[in-house]
């Protein structure tokens, strides 16, 4: 069992910028890969970016440029800094991770982008 716990989600003006982090409280480099989600209000869950245990990263295009991702100094998190905010950007940022076959998410952050 792996708990996700996400932080650093807050109120931001348009053109802000946010870190958030996410710690598995399993401390291992064999989480297959770590990475954010997002859901807006009334919208699908959409993936954000994610990062395997190697460094590889998968990220969609519209993703690209604002959004990076990156695995601390401690095993088991996960970094995203956003940069340039929109409010389109406001959401509730899940943490995932696969891990031994199973798929894990954390609670959520809420991310609030104001205009």
């Amino acid at each position: 069992q792996v708990q996700l716990v996400e932080s650093g989600g807050g109120l931001v003006q348009a053109g802000g910028s946010l870190r958030l982090v996410c710690a598995a409280s399993e401390r291992v480099a064999t989480i297959q890969h770590m990475g954010w989600y997002r859901q807006a209000p009334g919208k699908q869950r959409e993936l954000v970016a994610l990062v395997t245990h190697d460094g590889d990263i998968t990220q969609p295009d519209s993703m690209k440029g604002r959004f990076t991702i990156t695995r601390g100094n401690v095993k088991g998190t996960v970094l995203l800094y956003m940069v340039n905010l929109k409010p389109e950007d406001t959401a509730v940022y899940y943490c995932n991770a696969h891990y031994r076959g199973l798929e894990y998410w954390g609670k959520g952050t809420l991310v609030t982008v104001s205009s």
